[in-house]
């Protein structure tokens, strides 16, 4: 008897607490992959995904841009067949990756979504200006001069603060969310 573990069940197991075991389920229908508004922009299709999952190929999956451009709108989940919750698959992919710190190079998602946890952790809340350069500079200069006067017009109404608000308690908060996520080199 072996210790290791496949992929297919590291990602089953981070689905296990609220699904179950959704991806054996799968029946390769392609509803998921027909109804997806941003399938023509993945690299694989989510029913690929599912399958590339269940055959182990782990290099292949991380490799992928699907579960990062996947748009979070459930149409996926809601006309599954098998009721697989593909959208919560995708954010699990997602997790996986940075934990493992494996990913497509060029993505703006993992730096992304790396500095939005990094600035919750430390502050409790968003705050767009700390998150501006993890994608800013993959615009062009026209899209890049949008940006900035468009933060310079909302700072001048008053409608974008200059320092980030902080909240109440901000020790606790941080304790609460270690409790759920390893924070390992976020705090």
């Amino acid at each position: 008897m072996t210790d290791t573990i496949t992929f297919g069940q590291e990602i089953s197991n981070l689905l296990y607490a609220s699904e179950g075991e959704p991806l054996r389920t799968c029946i390769q229908c392609g509803t998921c992959s027909g109804t997806c508004p941003v399938a023509g922009y993945m690299d694989h299709t989510p029913r690929q995904i599912i399958a590339m999952i269940n055959q182990n190929m782990k290099e292949q999956v991380l490799e992928s841009n699907t579960f990062w451009y996947c748009a979070s709108c459930y149409y996926c989940t809601v006309r599954c067949p098998q009721e697989i919750n593909i959208t919560e698959l995708m954010y699990a992919l997602k997790r996986y990756s940075i934990w493992k710190g494996h990913y497509q190079e060029g993505l703006i998602g993992p730096i992304f979504s790396e500095a939005f946890v990094k600035m919750i952790v430390s502050g409790g809340r968003s705050f767009e200006p700390v998150l501006a350069p993890s994608y800013i500079f993959s615009f062009s200069l026209r899209e890049f001069i949008q940006e900035i006067s468009g933060a310079t017009e909302l700072m001048l109404k008053g409608r974008l603060p200059i320092l980030p608000a902080r909240i109440e308690r901000l020790d606790s908060f941080k304790r609460m969310i270690g409790r759920i996520i390893p924070m390992g080199g976020l705090e």
